[in-house]
């Protein structure tokens, strides 16, 4: 189910519109060059606009000094293309504990936690589900959810019916959350010792 991509648009089903989707076409191969991969474009506000970027890095996470380094190489990008009329503020911020989801991989990758769904058409009278996320399987998200006409049913949405779909904040998520950041946070360090050592041999 998961198809262990490494950067770049993948299978990101989620796709903005208007000044955001020109937007998300403009910033994902920067961030996709620098390692990172686009979760969401947002155009917010009136006078001076916010324009809202989620990043991240392949493993789900995204450090304050990677937001800094994103922030810095995207708006030099948007000062020569100059893709929002009138005066606006960059945010570049990682997806957060209840984040969007916005790949198949990411509904594999977040099985048995709970989320919030909502279609772009009506699904038995009704366009916003919650319930316990089963993961992704045979172009559909699959779902546990309560229905109060009929009781717990397991359902399965065709991917390209899914407008919305973001994580609930529960303690357990909560806990997961933290639990891969150290690990990535671990990750991380290791690798840095390592290029160190590497520099060491070589001088």
């Amino acid at each position: 189910m998961h198809s262990g991509e490494e950067g770049g648009s993948g299978d990101r089903f989620f796709r903005e519109t208007g000044v955001a989707g020109a937007l998300a076409e403009l910033v994902e191969p920067v961030l996709q060059d620098m390692g990172f991969r686009l979760v969401r474009v947002r155009l917010m506000g009136r006078e001076p606009k916010i324009v809202q970027i989620m990043a991240e890095r392949p493993d789900g996470t995204l450090t304050v000094g990677e937001c800094e380094s994103i922030s810095r190489q995207l708006s030099a990008l948007l000062d020569v293309h100059d893709p929002v009329a009138g005066n606006y503020n960059l945010e570049v911020s990682s997806p957060g504990i209840d984040r969007p989801l916005v790949r198949s991989t990411d509904f594999a990758d977040w099985a048995g936690y709970e989320v919030k769904l909502e279609t772009r058409e009506l699904v038995d009278g009704r366009k916003r589900f919650r319930g316990m996320l089963q993961g992704f399987e045979d172009g559909e998200v699959r779902m546990a959810v309560d229905l109060k006409e009929t009781g717990p049913a397991n359902l399965g949405f065709p991917v390209d019916l899914v407008a919305e779909a973001h994580l609930v904040l529960t303690d357990d998520l909560v806990r997961e959350s933290l639990r891969r950041g150290k690990k990535s946070q671990k990750a991380e360090e290791n690798s840095q010792e390592g290029d160190a050592a590497d520099r060491v041999e070589e001088d």
